[in-house]
């Protein structure tokens, strides 16, 4: 979702600080001024054009469901209310779960109506303050322990719900839930089932293609992690997706053994069969250049463009065993 595509309707600001025995609920909703809209849009985009976003959808008995199909622009500030109470009670139990406040938004985005919740944790930083005395002004900092996050900084929490078709966008991290790491706002405050996302799915898939690597050759051979790599950024940079049972063939191409090796750990997460679709550039990116760090301390950085060009780069594979690489037809160094 485009924040230029957007258009608010309602919003809320409810506080779920569980350093105190009860969240500070709205009785109003918030005046939707220009800066605030642009700051809450930023934020929904932000997650929802995320490769960590997750679509999924509520379970039958979900009680969030309920609360957010029977919210009208008449009951907005009630229905609001209950919800952030449901997130504030599962906060207050499990002390991993920080504060913040839980913004509470109807809009509108090319003709469709949704609901979102953005969870605005607290951070602590420094601001001025000012102190009138006898004889003039004291300016001095003071340390503030309830700032929301910036228009620019990643929420850990959040979901938009499409009204029309129950469809969530959610974002989310692992607290300890009853000494256990769990998501608890999908499995316990939305109750829905939450999928993997892009990223998780493409972080598995270059996981297993290192892990395989790593069993058969050890760290004897970073020319086959570059060239994984390489195989990994082509599919991405040319189809802009990657299909598990192909990536398996080229990868390793000459070798039964080791695509039997990725065929497996892709089964333990049922995804044999994926198509993994990353659409944020940044995700992408990173499979721009290949980082190598030597025994000795040594750090290279790779462009991939450059490690495509045999005039460029060369591994050597020397007879006692150690490897060198070849950086060939330098213009110019700038020491950095």
């Amino acid at each position: 979702m485009l924040k230029d595509d957007m258009i608010m309707k309602a919003g809320i600001i409810h506080i779920l600080d569980s350093s105190m025995a009860m969240p500070v609920l709205s009785d109003y909703p918030i005046d939707l001024g220009s800066d605030l809209c642009d700051f809450l849009k930023a934020h929904i985009e932000r997650f929802t054009e995320s490769d960590d976003v997750k679509i999924c959808q509520f379970s039958e008995d979900s009680s969030a469901m309920e609360l957010i199909r029977d919210c009208t622009p008449e009951n907005f500030v009630e229905k609001t209310k209950e919800l952030a109470s449901s997130l504030f009670r599962i906060m207050n139990a499990n002390i991993a779960i920080p504060p913040g406040d839980a913004a509470i938004m109807v809009f509108s985005c090319r003709g469709i109506d949704y609901l979102a919740l953005l969870k605005l944790d607290y951070r602590t930083s420094y601001t001025h303050a000012t102190r009138q005395l006898e004889n003039g002004n004291s300016n001095l900092f003071i340390l503030h322990r309830g700032l929301l996050p910036t228009q620019n900084q990643k929420i850990s929490e959040g979901f938009v719900v499409n009204l029309s078709s129950g469809e969530i966008c959610l974002t989310e991290r692992k607290y300890e839930v009853n000494g256990e790491k769990r998501f608890y706002f999908s499995e316990l405050f939305l109750e829905c089932h939450a999928p993997l996302s892009q990223k998780s799915r493409l972080d598995i898939v270059t996981k297993a293609v290192e892990q395989v690597n790593a069993k058969y050759y050890g760290d004897t051979a970073p020319e086959k992690k570059m060239e994984a790599k390489d195989v990994i950024y082509r599919e991405l940079e040319e189809k802009g997706s990657l299909q598990v049972e192909e990536i398996k063939e080229k990868v390793f191409a000459d070798n039964p053994e080791m695509q039997e090796d990725f065929q497996k750990k892709m089964e333990k997460y049922h995804m044999e069969k994926e198509t993994v679709t990353p659409k944020s550039e940044k995700t992408i990116k990173k499979f721009e250049k290949q980082r190598i760090t030597t025994d000795s301390g040594i750090e290279i950085t790779i462009p991939m463009e450059e490690y495509r060009n045999p005039d460029k780069v060369e591994f050597i594979t020397n007879p006692d065993g150690t490897i060198s690489v070849l950086i060939k037809n330098i213009g110019k160094l700038n020491p950095r």
